[in-house]
């Protein structure tokens, strides 16, 4: 078993669901009667959503390469970021990175793929939707990604914001978000939603559409579990 490092915090809700979902797929996998080796850095959500605002990414990358310096020095063996905004700047984190690193982004495209989707819908925070994180990933595999309007995108982003990093669920939210995908399922005839953002599963769940809906949580963590038994 390889020891993992994960970059948490941001935010703490999808941070839990990391922990719990390794522990327990890990647990599953095996059979055994024992627990995987993890350690996590968690960062200030505060300091990182500013930065990002005030697209200070050089300095949100150097947050992120630190963090995983720490997990290093911790003795993970491997690392993973809990969070998708993140990965707008995965690969200069990469770069910086002494340990291997499991992109969130790169998982769910192949997933797709598997899935034979051909045409998704990205849902994340407005960092994600506007910086043609997924869409320029998606199209590398040949498969349509669409993002929200500007307007649609800002109502997303105030629901994650503060709402769901609070794990807190209205049910005029989640109608906000239904009426944003449907229309745009409609509109393209999509068949499958990305949850881009490792909050959303709080919101939207499996049944909540007739189309695909795309966990990127799960997905990666489940990338996570692959390497971290292999």
């Amino acid at each position: 078993m390889k020891k993992l490092g994960l970059v948490g915090g941001i935010g703490p809700e999808s941070t839990l669901e990391y922990y719990k979902g390794i522990i327990d797929g890990y647990r599953v996998r095996t059979g055994e009667d024992n627990y995987p080796q993890l350690i996590i850095d968690s960062l200030n959500l505060a300091e990182i959503y500013s930065l990002a605002s005030n697209k200070q990414w050089d300095d949100f990358t150097k947050r992120f390469v630190d963090s995983v310096k720490n997990l290093a020095a911790g003795g993970a063996e491997f690392a993973a970021m809990t969070a998708n905004t993140a990965h707008i700047v995965f690969d200069e984190v990469s770069s910086q990175s002494p340990l291997p690193l499991i992109s969130i982004v790169a998982e769910t495209c192949k997933y797709a793929q598997s899935k034979n989707c051909k045409k998704v819908i990205i849902f994340g925070t407005a960092f994600t939707m506007s910086s043609g994180l997924y869409s320029n990933a998606f199209a590398k595999h040949g498969i349509d990604a669409f993002v929200p309007t500007e307007d649609e995108q800002k109502a997303i982003h105030n629901i994650i914001f503060p709402n769901l990093q609070e794990g807190i669920v209205l049910p005029e939210d989640k109608h906000t978000m239904l009426q944003i995908a449907n229309r745009i399922i409609s509109d393209k005839n999509a068949d499958a939603l990305i949850l881009g953002c490792t909050e959303l599963p709080l919101i939207i769940q499996e049944d909540d559409l007739d189309v695909l809906i795309l966990d990127t949580t799960m997905i990666h963590i489940d990338a996570i579990l692959n390497y971290m038994t292999a």
